[in-house]
């Protein structure tokens, strides 16, 4: 069922867009760096645009909706971020931290380029999506 592999693929990646925009809008009344919030917003709009375009594609696979992050999963987001912010909320900790996440990100979206055989339109949208995350990295490594 090929799918029900595009669907897994895309979901997983809809979680990913949208785990990217919680941990961003979770930490930017942390940022005092002014650079550092318009990289922050920048990337925020990048999400969401890879998300808009899954919502577009999704309906040719499934007639149902993109999972997204759970409630559970935005809380913990939240309070990892608050916990690791507490004693150090410097703009090197929070581009480390974002820096984390990212790489998470990069992982899952190569895992799922290769090894899931999608249609193109899928595999484009994950590729779009790692040089996105790949490009993030270089722009956050300015800020440790």
């Amino acid at each position: 069922m090929k799918d029900e592999k595009e669907v897994n693929v895309l979901d997983e990646l809809n979680k990913g867009a949208c785990m990217g925009m919680d941990a961003i809008h979770f930490i930017l009344d942390k940022v005092s760096d002014e650079k550092l919030k318009q990289e922050l917003e920048k990337e925020y709009e990048q999400y969401k645009e890879i998300s808009t375009k899954i919502e577009t594609l999704y309906p040719e696979y499934s007639s149902k909706e993109p999972h997204e992050t759970s409630k559970m999963n935005k809380v913990m987001t939240w309070y990892g971020i608050e916990m690791k912010t507490m004693l150090d909320d410097s703009t090197s900790k929070i581009a480390e931290l974002l820096l984390q996440g990212v790489n998470m990100g990069i992982i899952e979206g190569r895992k799922l380029l290769n090894h899931k055989n999608t249609d193109d339109a899928v595999n484009d949208l994950v590729q779009a999506y790692v040089d996105m995350q790949e490009e993030s990295v270089e722009h956050l490594k300015r800020f440790l």
